[in-house]
């Protein structure tokens, strides 16, 4: 026994090439992972930018401008140099977290996108909290009632909000809950007699309203957030229950379940104290993948609601042809998926030791 554990202790200590421990080469090779992938994603989203039928000197001087004006913004803009230059320099400036100027603002796109952003982490935080508190009972549910009206009415909640596109579903809410019924405020995210009453901290309304003790003001805040929110949440909210209901069942069919009900637990116990537990992890990673996805996917919602956040600034940028607002905001989405697919990797290594 003793030289089996020995030997055992040296598998588990062995280093890796050239006397390295193995962590270090999982650790090196994420971060060029990660390097390359971003790199990749940067080159393609500006070659692409590049090949698009857009004039950025038009959407700059407009299209009465004379050439003589044209002529130098473009040589300013410095897009008489070579692509790859100017990819070599947009490059060396994203080291640098520069990713230029927005032509439709003036101002760096880092500049803006720091303004901007706060709303929509708000917006998509509220819509995941409602996915999520809905969702995952609704699935855990669905499963313990396999083929009952409950499973029945999950698949087709579910159904409805895979199809439904989010533009249409904010024009009826819009039309039903704020111009019909008065429940929830407009458009916008706060009414213009409270924009000039609090000072941000934050950058979150409701949470600088509460901070500040203003209680109106974070009620109105909350009653225009509320149906984008909504809106935002049915996506994530079918996502999330049909995909713990696929994890459940598959737990449920399990033997330790058979043998926790032989011994007397409770139908309820034997699902939320047991099988639930050996889901977690995974229940987790799809949450976190349906928080990117709402970051990047509240485009329209946004634009609809007249949010004042990233999908819209970014829906702005697409249609005055600003490729420098377009490729950060891009560069910045994917960093937030690889971000979150990293943090979930590492909550599998850490909580299922057959990963590692």
């Amino acid at each position: 026994m003793s030289e089996v554990a020995e030997v055992g202790s040296r598998r588990f200590a062995s280093p890796g090439r050239k006397g390295l421990p193995s962590w270090v080469w999982a650790t090196g090779r994420t971060i060029i992972s990660v390097a390359v992938t971003l790199f990749g994603l940067a080159a393609l989203t500006f070659f692409i930018g590049r090949l698009l039928p857009l004039d950025p000197v038009a959407a700059v001087l407009g299209d009465n401008a004379t050439q003589e004006a044209y002529d130098a913004m473009y040589r300013q803009l410095g897009l008489d140099q070579p692509l790859w230059v100017q990819f070599a320099r947009y490059v060396w400036g994203i080291l640098h977290l520069d990713f230029g100027t927005a032509l439709t603002t003036g101002k760096p796109v880092m500049e803006d996108i720091a303004r901007v952003f706060p709303a929509t982490i708000e917006l998509a935080s509220v819509a995941i909290i409602i996915g999520t508190g809905l969702g995952i009972p609704m699935g855990v549910l669905a499963a313990m009632y396999r083929d009952t009206w409950i499973d029945q009415l999950s698949r087709v909640v579910g159904l409805i909000g895979y199809s439904a596109p989010n533009f249409w579903l904010g024009l009826m809410g819009l039309v039903l809950f704020y111009a019909t019924l008065g429940w929830v405020a407009g458009p916008g995210r706060i009414d213009f007699t409270y924009e000039f009453d609090l000072e941000p901290v934050t950058g979150f309304l409701l949470i600088d309203s509460a901070m500040a003790g203003n209680w109106e003001m974070f009620g109105n805040a909350f009653s225009h957030i509320i149906l984008p929110a909504s809106i935002l949440a049915f996506g994530a909210f079918a996502y999330i229950s049909r995909m713990t209901r696929s994890f459940m069942i598959e737990q449920l069919s399990q033997e330790y379940v058979v043998t926790a009900r032989v011994k007397g637990l409770s139908w309820s116990r034997t699902v939320w104290g047991h099988a639930f537990r050996n889901i977690a992890v995974q229940v987790v990673t799809v949450v976190a993948l349906s928080y990117a996805f709402l970051l990047e996917g509240a485009v329209l919602t946004e634009t609809v609601f007249a949010w004042p956040g990233f999908g819209r600034y970014l829906t702005n940028a697409l249609l005055a042809g600003d490729m420098n607002a377009v490729v950060g905001c891009t560069l910045l989405v994917g960093v937030i998926f690889v971000t979150l697919n990293l943090l979930c990797d590492l909550l599998y290594r850490v909580f299922d030791p057959r990963t590692r």
